[in-house]
């Protein structure tokens, strides 16, 4: 992911303030242990929970087929390993690590979330994660960062729905630096007690659960 400057880019393009300060009443956190619920209930929905085969064989995931059904018919010729994460851009310390040195000096907790996607369909779902502001605070943003970019693999021997001609690969998207700061803000690499099915976006994905789920790109890099 990269850190960068301000662009030319209208506030009217952006999320705005007052949605996401509404969130400010979920800050108290309960932190748990890797792939352990935390404890309390800080960050759960007073509803049923999505039945994990649903939410593992129902996805949008273009990169593993194009039909909801695809991912997890294509999910066992993704291998997540081996797998490595850039930080760089505006930052004071940027790094690239693989995926176990990356995630060591983090506490992961389970939150559930709503995801939501703009097909009008919801599901409620158990994230296992921590804060990306918490890796954001160790990259250090210079003072002319202003916006958080996100990338996925691309990789099409691995992600064979990258090799469509009919898409702009790799899949990108974007967080104000105050929303990726944000304390909702999930890097998520489990669900339900277990580490992130290769459909849903393993090995590391993004939970934002105040935005579409095209938002929550998958696979990051």
């Amino acid at each position: 992911m990269l850190i960068f400057r301000k662009p030319d880019l209208p506030d009217s393009k952006v999320t705005p303030r007052s949605l996401w300060l509404d969130r400010r009443r979920f800050l108290e956190m309960s932190a748990g242990v890797a792939f352990a619920p935390a404890a309390g209930g800080a960050f759960a929905l007073n509803e049923p929970q999505t039945a994990k085969k649903d939410a593992t064989s129902y996805n949008n995931f273009l990169e593993l087929g194009e039909s909801k059904e695809a991912p997890a018919e294509n999910a066992h010729r993704f291998n997540p390993r081996p797998w490595t994460v850039e930080v760089g851009g505006e930052v004071a310390k940027p790094q690239t690590l693989d995926l176990d040195a990356f995630l060591k000096p983090f506490a992961l907790e389970e939150r559930v979330y709503r995801l939501r996607c703009v097909e009008a369909w919801s599901m409620v779902i158990p994230w296992i994660g921590f804060p990306l502001a918490a890796l954001l605070k160790r990259a250090e943003p210079t003072s002319r960062a202003k916006y958080v970019e996100f990338v996925s693999l691309h990789d099409p021997k691995r992600l064979i729905g990258q090799n469509s001609p009919f898409y702009p690969w790799p899949y990108r998207e974007g967080l104000r630096l105050d929303e990726a700061m944000h304390p909702l803000t999930l890097l998520a690499a489990g669900m339900y007690g277990e580490m992130l099915p290769a459909q849903n976006g393993a090995p590391l994905r993004l939970v934002v659960p105040w935005k579409y789920g095209f938002k929550s790109i998958k696979s990051i890099v």
